[in-house]
């Protein structure tokens, strides 16, 4: 139906602080599907002309569609954002919107953190309660990053809860501490001869300083861009979390995703900071190439492996930019698949109890090398395995000669197969002589053909990065943050045991040895973990636990050293060697004497801080099925190159759920089941069979 070129009967759907139209009408398409038309408000009067500028898809290209002013009906109805969402102005000029409370018909809402999300019943949206300490630790270093960040600009941050930071040194004596007293009183006299002529300096250097909040827009603030926003938790969280933010673009591919991020903005209003995009991630970053189209921050979290995103991530970064990248395929990064690994991250991952460790390696790796090929390079400030996936954050800068090093920070694993021990080889060699660096090629291998240990022969995986994989200062910054300020998260505890743990590792050792997998090795008792840490301790060599593994060890001793200790280990706990086959690893190890007495008395500094204060380290699951969930489904999708999974799929999956379980021991009860070769025609065994010939419709006649 339309009238005088206008198509009547519209609705106004508010996406952010732009506007769509949806509806139907006769020659034109429906532009939004049916998760979107739930958000209309309204009904307006929209000109066919700009009806058309919409694709097909709906929300796939966002336009202003403005209402002709004069069918602006009486009733006000051509307002288009005034009907939608009311704002009203903070005490500095910013704009806020007013949240929406009433939930539609078939929804849950949410709530983590500061926001509340609204969900449809049906898994058409993604989401997973389990990794709100992923999206913890995402709105601490942001903030961190933040800090530091718009600190060059002129901007100081303000986040809730939070003190202002004093550094407190602790005197083991009194006198000391009057010492220190009255040398603070000294310089307190001498900073206030001077204080009259700063003073004025002072007074411009706050005045030059703009303070920013959360909730609020800051001109100079970052521009934060989530890729794969599924229902935009994570950017709503940012928006009323995180100071100091210019802007967020929530964007999903997905258009049932995208009417989900603009309801949740208006929801938690926060439509001034956070805008809703449907495209697709890839082409929203190469768009943002330029220099002054870049973000400062970019988040990346996709179901499965981020590897496509990657090298328009190293792209639409901005310099010293933040990218926060998501791995949830540990099978592929773990070792099940090498050939799989290498044609995603250009590494060969390999089957070895330090996989977890080296799958942040791999993504660092990958990371870097696409970086280089545009003359930039990564500067790793947080890797952590957490549960089922693992969660990088990287700064990216530009340097044509710092790119340089990065053959020489890439390394080759070679990982015995038999007793487990490990040699790196690195993929270039750099020399400082002066001024100057100097470049060549590595040399190798640092193995023989078999191991000189247990005989056996070398895996080779990588090459992976080699380098530190912490910013030491930058975590310390973050989880003094966090523990000062415990209030803030639902998992500040946890964010508080994992970063000390990475405080506490030893930057310089690559990968890690699992203690229990070196004693079954040899077969013998497992020692106390810190019986075995003191006892490399006092062999001169250094020591430290790994947030990876709950029985990682990372030491600078090299693996003969460690057998030589798990030898006395078995003097004094003996195993019984007849039972040992003389080709195994474990008789090729122990006929072999030690070089070294070790010494397994505790030492006090064998016990980590994090371990002494009982900070929690490695978590239990809180609850059943914890992990990943399944992927987002489509209730109108007919097969699963839609995203979903089709209803016979579906059905067929809960025909056989717990198929196995009770499983039928007495023939006569397979008469309750129906046989499926009658049902194909194809049975031939008639009135014999054990399986039941009745059609659908005698069934339901015996029901009646």
């Amino acid at each position: 139906m339309t009238t005088s070129g206008y198509a009547t009967r519209r609705f106004e759907v508010a996406f952010g602080s732009e506007v769509l139209c949806a509806g139907q009408e006769q020659g034109v398409p429906c532009m939004l599907p049916k998760a979107a038309q739930l958000l209309c408000l309204t009904a307006v009067r929209v000109s066919l002309q700009d009806l058309r500028k919409v694709s097909f898809r709906g929300l796939r290209t966002i336009e202003l569609l403005r209402t002709p002013q004069s069918n602006t009906t009486a009733d006000g109805a051509g307002a288009l954002m005034d009907v939608v969402t009311t704002t009203t102005s903070s005490g500095n000029g910013n704009q806020t919107c007013t949240p929406e409370t009433e939930l539609l018909p078939g929804e849950t809402e949410v709530r983590e953190g500061k926001a509340a999300i609204c969900f449809p019943s049906a898994n058409e949206v993604f989401y997973n309660p389990v990794q709100e300490f992923n999206r913890d630790l995402t709105c601490a270093v942001i903030t961190e990053y933040a800090r530091e960040r718009l600190a060059q600009r002129g901007v100081r941050i303000v986040v809730p809860g939070e003190k202002e930071r004093v550094v407190v040194c602790l005197s083991e004596d009194n006198e000391s501490s009057e010492t220190q007293k009255t040398t603070e009183q000294q310089q307190q006299g001498k900073e206030g001869e001077n204080e009259t002529e700063k003073g004025g300096d002072k007074k411009e250097e706050e005045e030059s300083f703009v303070t920013a909040s959360v909730g609020e827009r800051c001109e100079k603030g970052l521009r934060v861009l989530e890729g794969l926003a599924a229902s935009g938790l994570r950017s709503v969280r940012f928006a009323l979390e995180v100071p100091g933010l210019l802007n967020v673009t929530a964007n999903d591919f997905s258009a049932k995703a995208a009417a989900l991020i603009a309801r949740n903005v208006r929801h938690n209003g926060v439509a001034h900071l956070v805008q809703a995009s449907q495209r697709d991630a890839s082409m929203v970053m190469y768009e943002a190439r330029g220099k002054k189209e870049r973000f400062d921050v970019i988040d990346l979290d996709p179901y499965g492996s981020p590897s496509s995103f990657l090298d328009a991530a190293v792209q639409a970064v901005g310099e010293g930019g933040l990218l926060c990248i998501t791995c949830t395929d540990m099978a592929v990064m773990a070792g099940n698949s090498g050939e799989t690994c290498y044609s995603k991250y250009g590494s060969v991952s390999i089957k070895a109890r330090f996989c977890h460790e080296m799958a942040l390696r791999v993504i660092l790796h990958s990371l870097d090398q696409r970086a280089n090929v545009y003359q930039r390079y990564i500067e790793p400030l947080l890797s952590a395995s957490v549960d089922f996936y693992i969660r990088v954050f990287v700064r990216v800068r530009t340097g044509q000669a710092t790119v340089k090093n990065s053959a020489s920070k890439q390394a080759l694993v070679y990982n015995c197969v038999g007793c487990g021990a490990f040699h790196l080889q690195r993929m270039g060699k750099r020399m400082s002589h002066g001024k100057n660096m100097k470049y060549s090629a590595a040399i190798g291998p640092p193995v023989g053909t078999s191991c000189e240990h247990c005989g056996q022969r070398h895996q080779l995986g990588g090459p992976i990065w080699a380098d530190p994989i912490h910013d030491i200062e930058f975590v310390q910054k973050v989880l003094s943050a966090v523990s000062t300020n415990p209030s803030r998260f639902g998992t500040s505890k946890r964010i508080e045991g994992m970063l000390s743990m990475m405080t506490e590792e030893l930057p310089d050792v690559p990968l890690y040895y699992a203690l229990d997998h070196l004693c079954s090795t040899v077969h013998c008792n497992t020692p106390a973990m810190l019986q075995f840490r003191s006892a490399l301790l006092h062999a001169g060599y250094r020591v430290s636990m790994s947030h990876a593994s709950r029985n990682g060890l990372k030491t600078d001793a090299p693996p003969g050293v460690i057998w030589d200790l798990l030898r006395c280990w078995e003097k004094a706990n003996p195993v019984k060697r007849e039972r040992l086959s003389e080709t195994s690893p474990a008789f090729r190890i122990l006929s072999t004497e030690p070089t070294l007495q070790a010494c397994f008395d505790v030492r006090e500094d064998a016990n980590p801080q994090s371990r002494k204060r009982h900070l929690v380290r490695f978590q239990e699951n809180p609850q059943a099925n914890w992990g990943p969930k399944a992927r987002a489904k489509d209730r109108w999708a007919t097969h699963s190159t839609h995203g979903g999974i089709s209803s016979e799929l579906e059905d067929k999956r809960k025909l056989c759920q717990n198929k196995r379980k009770n499983q039928v021991t007495d023939a006569s009860q397979l008469k309750n089941f129906p046989c499926k070769r009658f049902r194909k025609g194809t049975c031939t065994h008639g009135d014999k069979c054990c399986y039941s010939h009745e059609s659908a419709s005698d069934e339901a006649d015996k029901m009646e």
